[in-house]
Protein backbone atom coordinates (compact mmCIF):
# COMPACT_ATOMS: atom_id res chain seq x y z
CA UNK A 1 0.00 0.00 0.00
CA UNK A 2 1.76 3.21 -0.76
CA UNK A 3 1.23 5.61 1.99
CA UNK A 4 3.66 8.84 2.01
CA UNK A 5 1.62 10.56 5.23
CA UNK A 6 1.90 13.98 5.65
CA UNK A 7 6.00 13.78 6.13
CA UNK A 8 7.81 10.98 5.49
CA UNK A 9 10.75 10.09 7.69
CA UNK A 10 13.65 11.80 7.18
CA UNK A 11 15.34 10.15 3.87
CA UNK A 12 12.40 7.82 3.16
CA UNK A 13 10.92 8.51 -0.27
CA UNK A 14 6.80 8.08 -0.79
CA UNK A 15 5.77 4.46 -2.73
CA UNK A 16 5.89 5.27 -6.58
CA UNK A 17 2.62 5.49 -8.10
CA UNK A 18 1.71 4.46 -11.51
CA UNK A 19 2.21 6.53 -14.56
CA UNK A 20 -1.54 7.73 -14.91
CA UNK A 21 -2.22 8.67 -11.53
CA UNK A 22 1.36 10.30 -10.89
CA UNK A 23 0.27 12.31 -14.22
CA UNK A 24 -3.22 13.21 -12.33
CA UNK A 25 -0.85 14.13 -9.45
CA UNK A 26 0.88 16.60 -11.34
CA UNK A 27 -1.85 18.37 -12.83
CA UNK A 28 -3.54 18.66 -9.86
CA UNK A 29 -0.13 20.14 -8.28
CA UNK A 30 0.15 22.60 -11.21
CA UNK A 31 -3.90 23.56 -10.58
CA UNK A 32 -3.20 23.80 -6.65
CA UNK A 33 0.15 26.57 -7.50
CA UNK A 34 -2.42 28.60 -9.56
CA UNK A 35 -5.09 28.54 -6.82
CA UNK A 36 -5.76 31.64 -4.44
CA UNK A 37 -4.28 28.86 -1.47
CA UNK A 38 -1.60 29.23 1.29
CA UNK A 39 1.62 27.38 0.64
CA UNK A 40 0.77 25.36 3.62
CA UNK A 41 -2.61 24.68 2.39
CA UNK A 42 -1.11 23.33 -1.00
CA UNK A 43 1.22 21.34 0.41
CA UNK A 44 -1.58 19.24 2.70
CA UNK A 45 -4.25 19.15 -0.34
CA UNK A 46 -1.11 17.46 -2.52
CA UNK A 47 -0.25 15.07 0.74
CA UNK A 48 -3.86 14.27 1.23
CA UNK A 49 -4.61 13.53 -2.67
CA UNK A 50 -1.29 11.50 -3.39
CA UNK A 51 -2.39 9.32 -0.46
CA UNK A 52 -5.74 8.78 -1.89
CA UNK A 53 -4.49 8.22 -5.35
CA UNK A 54 -1.81 4.99 -4.05
CA UNK A 55 -4.64 3.45 -2.15
CA UNK A 56 -6.61 3.79 -5.14
CA UNK A 57 -4.26 2.31 -7.21
CA UNK A 58 -4.40 -0.93 -5.35
CA UNK A 59 -8.48 -0.76 -5.18
CA UNK A 60 -8.94 0.81 -8.58
CA UNK A 61 -10.65 -2.86 -10.09
CA UNK A 62 -13.15 -2.78 -6.79
CA UNK A 63 -15.34 -0.52 -9.38
CA UNK A 64 -16.89 -0.84 -12.02
CA UNK A 65 -16.30 2.53 -13.25
CA UNK A 66 -13.33 4.54 -13.57
CA UNK A 67 -13.67 6.36 -10.33
CA UNK A 68 -11.46 9.29 -11.38
CA UNK A 69 -13.60 10.04 -14.43
CA UNK A 70 -17.32 8.51 -13.10
CA UNK A 71 -19.55 10.19 -10.33
CA UNK A 72 -21.05 7.21 -9.33
CA UNK A 73 -18.12 5.43 -9.25
CA UNK A 74 -15.71 8.07 -7.15
CA UNK A 75 -18.66 8.36 -4.23
CA UNK A 76 -18.07 4.49 -3.09
CA UNK A 77 -14.27 4.91 -4.03
CA UNK A 78 -14.61 8.06 -1.53
CA UNK A 79 -16.60 6.16 0.90
CA UNK A 80 -14.62 3.18 1.00
CA UNK A 81 -11.55 5.53 1.58
CA UNK A 82 -12.98 7.08 4.20
CA UNK A 83 -13.55 3.63 6.20
CA UNK A 84 -10.50 2.62 5.11
CA UNK A 85 -8.70 5.62 6.71
CA UNK A 86 -10.77 4.92 10.16
CA UNK A 87 -10.85 1.05 10.50
CA UNK A 88 -8.67 -1.12 8.00
CA UNK A 89 -5.48 0.93 7.51
CA UNK A 90 -2.06 -0.24 8.81
CA UNK A 91 -2.38 3.42 10.61
CA UNK A 92 -5.80 4.07 12.14
CA UNK A 93 -6.47 7.52 11.51
CA UNK A 94 -8.60 10.41 13.97
CA UNK A 95 -11.86 12.04 12.88
CA UNK A 96 -10.34 15.09 12.35
CA UNK A 97 -7.40 13.68 9.86
CA UNK A 98 -10.35 11.92 7.95
CA UNK A 99 -12.18 15.01 7.91
CA UNK A 100 -8.93 16.87 6.60
CA UNK A 101 -8.67 14.40 3.86
CA UNK A 102 -12.29 14.42 2.73
CA UNK A 103 -11.81 18.49 2.42
CA UNK A 104 -8.65 17.96 0.10
CA UNK A 105 -10.82 15.14 -1.79
CA UNK A 106 -13.55 17.56 -2.29
CA UNK A 107 -10.70 20.28 -4.13
CA UNK A 108 -9.48 17.60 -5.65
CA UNK A 109 -12.54 16.07 -7.44
CA UNK A 110 -13.87 19.74 -7.97
CA UNK A 111 -10.80 20.62 -9.28
CA UNK A 112 -11.23 18.17 -12.29
CA UNK A 113 -14.77 18.89 -12.84
CA UNK A 114 -16.75 16.26 -10.83
CA UNK A 115 -17.49 18.52 -7.99
CA UNK A 116 -17.68 17.24 -4.14
CA UNK A 117 -17.89 13.46 -3.33
CA UNK A 118 -21.58 13.07 -1.67
CA UNK A 119 -20.02 11.59 0.99
CA UNK A 120 -20.75 13.24 4.98
CA UNK A 121 -18.40 14.19 7.61
CA UNK A 122 -17.28 12.46 10.95
CA UNK A 123 -18.64 14.30 14.02
CA UNK A 124 -16.07 15.23 15.68
CA UNK A 125 -16.07 15.16 19.53
CA UNK A 126 -17.03 18.23 22.24
CA UNK A 127 -14.28 18.97 23.19
CA UNK A 128 -12.13 22.03 23.34
CA UNK A 129 -8.58 22.03 20.89
CA UNK A 130 -5.76 20.48 22.39
CA UNK A 131 -3.57 23.35 24.68
CA UNK A 132 -0.93 22.96 27.04
CA UNK A 133 -1.55 22.69 30.84
CA UNK A 134 -0.64 25.16 32.99
CA UNK A 135 2.71 22.91 34.02
CA UNK A 136 3.57 22.17 30.39
CA UNK A 137 3.17 25.81 29.44
CA UNK A 138 5.71 26.92 32.36
CA UNK A 139 7.96 24.55 30.82
CA UNK A 140 7.83 25.35 27.16
CA UNK A 141 8.38 29.04 28.10
CA UNK A 142 11.42 28.45 30.30
CA UNK A 143 12.58 26.22 27.26
CA UNK A 144 12.17 29.15 25.16
CA UNK A 145 13.87 31.17 27.35
CA UNK A 146 17.11 29.02 27.71
CA UNK A 147 17.20 28.58 23.79
CA UNK A 148 20.36 30.58 22.41
CA UNK A 149 19.04 31.51 19.34
CA UNK A 150 17.24 34.93 19.19
CA UNK A 151 15.52 34.29 15.71
CA UNK A 152 14.62 30.47 16.98
CA UNK A 153 13.13 32.37 20.55
CA UNK A 154 10.49 34.57 18.01
CA UNK A 155 9.59 31.95 16.25
CA UNK A 156 8.54 29.85 19.32
CA UNK A 157 7.19 32.93 20.80
CA UNK A 158 5.08 33.90 18.63
CA UNK A 159 2.11 31.30 18.29
CA UNK A 160 2.37 31.52 21.48
CA UNK A 161 1.72 35.37 22.61
CA UNK A 162 -0.01 36.29 19.33
CA UNK A 163 -1.86 33.64 18.06
CA UNK A 164 0.05 33.08 14.80
CA UNK A 165 -0.28 30.18 12.83
CA UNK A 166 2.80 28.96 11.89
CA UNK A 167 2.20 29.77 7.69
CA UNK A 168 1.76 33.06 9.53
CA UNK A 169 4.63 33.48 11.49
CA UNK A 170 7.17 33.06 8.37
CA UNK A 171 5.47 34.97 6.03
CA UNK A 172 6.20 37.68 8.40
CA UNK A 173 8.57 40.55 6.57
CA UNK A 174 10.49 43.14 8.71
CA UNK A 175 8.08 45.77 8.26
CA UNK A 176 5.37 43.86 9.48
CA UNK A 177 6.66 44.58 13.26
CA UNK A 178 6.02 48.28 14.05
CA UNK A 179 7.81 48.42 17.46
CA UNK A 180 7.83 51.83 19.63
CA UNK A 181 8.98 52.65 22.85
CA UNK A 182 6.81 50.88 25.11
CA UNK A 183 4.22 48.99 22.64
CA UNK A 184 4.21 47.27 19.50
CA UNK A 185 1.98 45.71 16.58
CA UNK A 186 2.21 42.59 14.05
CA UNK A 187 0.81 42.58 11.09
CA UNK A 188 -0.29 39.11 10.45
CA UNK A 189 -1.76 37.70 7.00
CA UNK A 190 -3.84 34.64 7.62
CA UNK A 191 -6.17 32.76 5.34
CA UNK A 192 -7.31 34.02 2.17
CA UNK A 193 -4.47 36.78 3.13
CA UNK A 194 -6.69 38.63 4.94
CA UNK A 195 -4.65 40.61 7.19
CA UNK A 196 -5.05 41.71 11.21
CA UNK A 197 -2.60 43.45 13.65
CA UNK A 198 -1.91 42.46 17.02
CA UNK A 199 -1.09 43.87 19.77
CA UNK A 200 3.23 42.48 20.69
CA UNK A 201 2.98 41.36 24.30
CA UNK A 202 5.68 42.59 26.22
CA UNK A 203 7.74 39.22 26.15
CA UNK A 204 7.43 39.05 22.60
CA UNK A 205 8.21 42.37 22.12
CA UNK A 206 11.77 41.77 23.57
CA UNK A 207 12.19 38.68 21.69
CA UNK A 208 11.54 40.56 18.51
CA UNK A 209 13.55 43.54 19.25
CA UNK A 210 16.68 40.88 20.17
CA UNK A 211 16.17 38.97 16.80
CA UNK A 212 15.70 42.55 14.80
CA UNK A 213 18.96 43.72 16.25
CA UNK A 214 21.17 40.60 15.19
CA UNK A 215 19.14 40.15 11.75
CA UNK A 216 21.44 42.29 10.11
CA UNK A 217 24.38 40.06 10.92
CA UNK A 218 22.69 36.97 9.84
CA UNK A 219 24.73 35.54 6.79
CA UNK A 220 23.74 36.04 3.13
CA UNK A 221 20.99 38.54 4.97
CA UNK A 222 21.07 40.80 1.09
CA UNK A 223 17.64 42.68 0.07
CA UNK A 224 15.15 40.08 1.89
CA UNK A 225 12.32 41.55 3.28
CA UNK A 226 11.06 37.94 5.31
CA UNK A 227 11.53 38.36 8.57
CA UNK A 228 12.89 34.65 9.52
CA UNK A 229 15.38 33.88 7.80
CA UNK A 230 17.12 30.82 6.43
CA UNK A 231 21.02 29.69 6.80
CA UNK A 232 21.61 30.76 3.05
CA UNK A 233 19.38 33.71 3.34
CA UNK A 234 15.93 33.03 1.82
CA UNK A 235 12.50 32.83 3.67
CA UNK A 236 12.44 29.97 6.23
CA UNK A 237 9.88 27.59 5.17
CA UNK A 238 6.91 26.61 7.67
CA UNK A 239 8.86 22.89 7.86
CA UNK A 240 11.41 24.59 8.84
CA UNK A 241 9.77 26.53 11.62
CA UNK A 242 7.67 23.94 12.71
CA UNK A 243 10.97 21.66 13.28
CA UNK A 244 12.30 24.65 15.34
CA UNK A 245 9.10 24.05 17.50
CA UNK A 246 9.59 20.94 18.29
CA UNK A 247 13.18 20.77 18.89
CA UNK A 248 12.88 23.06 21.92
CA UNK A 249 10.02 20.62 23.33
CA UNK A 250 11.87 18.18 23.32
CA UNK A 251 14.14 19.95 25.64
CA UNK A 252 11.49 20.98 27.44
CA UNK A 253 10.62 17.35 28.39
CA UNK A 254 7.20 18.00 26.98
CA UNK A 255 4.69 14.45 26.98
CA UNK A 256 2.46 15.44 24.38
CA UNK A 257 3.42 16.78 20.43
CA UNK A 258 3.87 20.61 20.80
CA UNK A 259 2.91 22.49 17.90
CA UNK A 260 2.48 26.33 16.54
CA UNK A 261 -0.91 25.01 16.29
CA UNK A 262 -1.10 23.80 20.08
CA UNK A 263 0.43 26.65 21.22
CA UNK A 264 -1.53 29.19 19.03
CA UNK A 265 -4.78 26.80 21.00
CA UNK A 266 -3.29 27.59 24.26
CA UNK A 267 -3.21 31.18 23.90
CA UNK A 268 -6.68 31.04 22.76
CA UNK A 269 -8.01 28.70 25.88
CA UNK A 270 -6.21 31.17 28.12
CA UNK A 271 -8.05 34.58 26.59
CA UNK A 272 -11.18 32.39 26.24
CA UNK A 273 -11.54 30.69 30.12
CA UNK A 274 -10.15 33.86 31.31
CA UNK A 275 -13.23 35.62 30.17
CA UNK A 276 -11.98 37.43 27.27
CA UNK A 277 -14.76 38.93 25.09
CA UNK A 278 -15.05 36.13 22.07
CA UNK A 279 -14.79 38.69 19.80
CA UNK A 280 -11.67 40.09 20.73
CA UNK A 281 -10.25 36.54 20.85
CA UNK A 282 -12.19 35.80 17.36
CA UNK A 283 -9.84 39.22 16.31
CA UNK A 284 -6.69 37.98 17.66
CA UNK A 285 -6.88 34.38 15.91
CA UNK A 286 -7.85 35.76 12.01
CA UNK A 287 -11.44 33.60 12.71
CA UNK A 288 -14.04 34.33 10.30
CA UNK A 289 -16.78 32.71 12.44
CA UNK A 290 -17.84 33.57 16.06
CA UNK A 291 -18.21 29.59 15.71
CA UNK A 292 -14.71 28.79 15.71
CA UNK A 293 -13.78 30.89 18.40
CA UNK A 294 -16.73 29.39 20.90
CA UNK A 295 -15.01 25.72 20.79
CA UNK A 296 -12.36 27.00 23.24
CA UNK A 297 -15.09 27.27 26.05
CA UNK A 298 -16.27 23.17 25.40
CA UNK A 299 -14.64 20.76 28.15
CA UNK A 300 -11.00 19.73 27.44
CA UNK A 301 -9.35 16.26 28.23
CA UNK A 302 -8.27 17.48 31.70
CA UNK A 303 -11.84 18.64 32.62
CA UNK A 304 -13.60 15.32 31.55
CA UNK A 305 -10.53 13.69 33.70
CA UNK A 306 -11.16 16.10 36.90
CA UNK A 307 -14.90 14.97 36.47
CA UNK A 308 -14.08 11.40 37.24
CA UNK A 309 -12.06 12.14 39.91
CA UNK A 310 -15.10 13.44 41.97
CA UNK A 311 -16.91 10.40 41.82
CA UNK A 312 -16.96 8.26 45.12
CA UNK A 313 -15.17 5.05 45.23
CA UNK A 314 -14.56 2.71 48.11
CA UNK A 315 -11.01 3.22 49.54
Amino acid sequence: MASDGDRPAAGARPTRLPAAYDTVLVEYAAALERAPLSAETRRTYRSRVRMFLAWLADHAATYTADSLADRQARDWAVRDYRMWLLRDGTAKRSRVYVNSALTALDDFHTRRGLGKAIVGREDLPKNAPRALEERAHIRWLLAVEAHLSPRNRCIALIPCYAGARISEVVHLDVDDVHLSARKGKLRLYGKGDKFREVDIHPKLRTALQLWLDERPNWPHTGDSRALFLNAKGGRLTARAASSIITKIAQTAGLDDPTTAHVLRHTLATTLVRGKTDLILVAEILGHARLETTRRYSLPSDKDKEDALKLITVDR
